[in-house]
């Protein structure tokens, strides 16, 4: 069992004591039925079938007596009765024999002597029923001498051996039934006894199990489990001194683990203490090194300055270049106006063509039938001349073929002067269409200068984009030198800063966290401590901007505070002192240098550094970043620790 768990130690032991009750269960069931099975044999078996004997022997009495009455009374009511008696007995004889015979070979625990018995019963009854039926008959009939003398004779010997067969049997019955009840008790004191030592046993191994099982746990525990309770609450409060009796408990006992937690515990917060001093040296020198950037500070100002005066020049010319655009964009608009209406001057021509083009083709379709009608025309005239020629004087085929060619003349002249009137719609038509040409050209011709229009001015806005990109690379090269100590001086006044800041609040918060713990050495404290002071620097010199060239920008957004900067939530603002602030306006592209974003200064009044603050900084503002490490605050969150 040393390999088991104590889960798997008490399942064993309760499933041990629970098998030892069910197999004590199991064999008092098993001897209770079986002693009932025994008692249920002897009351519906041998009991049964002994009655039944005593049964054969009763009525074998009574028959002898009816038989005998009647030989010896002399009164026919007597002798009537003494018949009715024995013949009632002898059916009951009958009876009786047949019930024991059955329940003989019925009987699983019938031995061959009990059915030996039997059987010299039925014999002996085969041979006396007879006889005592025929007394009765000789009585009945008056022949009582011959009644008598068969009685004497035959009657009595049988009735001697019946008695005597049924005596053995009751008497066999009644020793088979001592034998059972005695091997019942035999059953019952050896099941007994067996009974007791399997009890004796469970018990036994119940507490054998129950007592290993407690040393077990007292020796995984290693004390009592107050204890352990009162231990682990006192290192939850913070209270680190050795545990008691944790150096003589067992080596795999939860006390002994415990002693070795506390043993790591009051290790760990002692590195965690001279760790957060080293803390508090190397934030204190990182302060320091704030100083050192001043100077490029300096020279950052007055590059800023000189491009706050090239963005004004170019934010003017921007606003130029706004206002031609605008009236460019109105000329267009007047131009498509104007290419609309020729669109639509343009359309009416093609329809107007169309018109043409379907009286041209009905002109063709009419022309088709004129001509079939002057061919029809030639052959009617010639037929008449035959005709004519044939009939000599009888000109009657003549007149038909005159009639025919008066016909045909009418309506070549109706198709004629259709003919004509589409022909002048057509001319109408064309002449029309001439017309909306005309107006087309106009069209197109005020296109044309609207066009002419728009390019004069766009020539503008070329002239005025060159003025302005000449503004942008005076931009460009103010930017370019200022960005080089920009680049370097806001990373590391913004990493030395967020780095000196973070380090000392997570340095006061680590103190603050392991002051609760109480060793031997040190008492309980409360969460504050005093961390080592830095020494007083000098404050940075404000950069103040010329009044000759700086003008600050129209609709320029006033700056942040700085407390706002870093709190966006409201919290207490730190002090931090401010020299100047930069805010940044979003580039048009990642370009070279004169695609760089156009900057602003403004300066603030400098406070002196307070004792163990850190030193000036340079406090950034952009709404869109273009350089990450110029646009972000110069203080950063407790999240740029793991950067730094």
């Amino acid at each position: 069992m040393n390999g088991l768990s104590i889960k798997k130690q008490l399942s064993l032991a309760f499933a041990t004591l629970v098998a030892a009750v069910m197999l004590v269960s199991v064999i008092a069931l098993r001897d209770l039925a079986a002693a009932d099975a025994r008692f249920a044999g002897f009351v519906h078996g041998i009991d049964d079938r002994e009655s039944m004997a005593v049964d054969v022997r009763i009525a074998a009495n009574r028959r002898a007596i009816g038989v005998r009455d009647m030989v010896i009374v002399k009164e026919a009511a007597d002798v009537e009765a003494a018949k009715k008696m024995a013949l009632e007995a002898h059916q009951a004889i009958g009876e009786h024999l047949r019930k024991l015979k059955g329940a003989v070979a019925a009987a699983p625990d019938a031995s061959p002597r009990e059915r030996e018995l039997v059987a010299r019963l039925l014999e002996v009854e085969g041979r006396y029923g007879p006889v005592a039926a025929g007394i009765v008959e000789l009585a009945a009939s008056g022949r009582r001498d011959e009644a008598m003398a068969a009685m004497t004779r035959d009657c009595r010997p049988l009735l001697a051996e019946l008695l005597a067969a049924a005596r053995q049997y009751v008497d066999f019955a009644a020793a088979a039934g001592d034998e059972q009840v005695a091997a019942s008790t035999a059953q019952y004191q050896a099941q007994r006894w067996w009974l007791t030592l399997v009890s004796l046993a469970a018990v036994a191994g119940a507490c054998g199990l129950g007592w290993l099982i407690t040393r077990r746990l007292m020796t995984a525990l290693g004390t009592e489990p107050a204890q352990l309770a009162d231990a682990a609450r006192r290192i939850a409060d913070g209270d680190l001194r050795p545990v008691e009796g944790a150096e003589r408990a067992p080596a795999a006992s939860v006390l002994a683990s415990m002693g070795a937690m506390q043993r790591q515990l009051l290790a760990l917060i002692g590195q965690v203490r001279a760790s957060a001093e080293q803390i508090a040296t190397v934030s204190t020198r990182i302060a320091q090194g704030n100083n050192d950037l001043s100077s490029r500070t300096e020279e950052q100002a007055a590059a800023l300055e000189e491009t706050a005066a090239s963005m004004e020049e170019l934010s003017a010319t921007v606003r130029q270049n706004a206002d031609n655009a605008q009236q460019a964009n109105q000329l267009a608009r007047g131009a498509s106006e104007v290419a609309t209406r020729g669109g639509e001057v343009v359309g009416q021509v093609v329809d107007t063509m169309r018109g043409i083009h379907e009286s041209s083709r009905r002109i063709s379709d009419i022309i088709g039938v004129i001509d079939g009608i002057a061919f029809q025309t030639n052959i009617l005239a010639l037929n008449a001349a035959v005709e004519a020629a044939r009939a000599g004087e009888q000109g009657r085929g003549f007149a038909v073929v005159a009639a025919e060619v008066r016909s045909l003349a009418s309506r070549s002249a109706g198709a004629a002067k259709e003919i004509k009137a589409l022909i002048g719609d057509s001319v109408a038509r064309v002449e029309q269409g001439s017309g909306l040409v005309d107006q087309a050209g106009a069209t197109m011709t005020e296109v044309v200068g609207a066009i002419r229009r728009v390019s004069d001015i766009v020539g503008e806005i070329s002239a005025a984009s060159a003025e302005q990109s000449a503004g942008v690379a005076q931009v460009g090269e103010a930017i370019t030198q200022m960005d080089r100590a920009t680049q370097q001086n806001a990373a590391m006044v913004e990493e030395s800063a967020a780095a000196a800041d973070s380090m000392k609040r997570q340095a006061i918060d680590m103190v603050g966290a392991v002051a609760v713990f109480r060793t031997d050495d040190q008492p309980q404290a409360g969460p504050a401590q005093q961390l080592p002071q830095e020494r007083p620097e000098q404050p940075a010199k404000p950069v103040q901007p010329t009044p000759a060239t700086f003008r600050p920008a129209r609709n320029a957004t006033p700056p942040m505070p700085a407390s706002r900067q870093d709190n966006p939530r409201g919290e207490p603002a730190r002090a931090v002192p401010t020299t100047s602030w930069v805010e940044r306006k979003t580039a048009p592209a990642p370009m070279a240098a004169a695609a760089r974003a156009p900057v602003r200064v403004v300066a603030a009044t400098a406070t002196p550094a307070r004792r163990g603050a850190p030193a000036p900084e340079l406090q950034v503002v952009s709404p869109t970043p273009v350089s990450r490490k110029i646009a972000e605050p110069a203080l950063a969150g407790d999240d740029d620790w793991t950067s730094f």
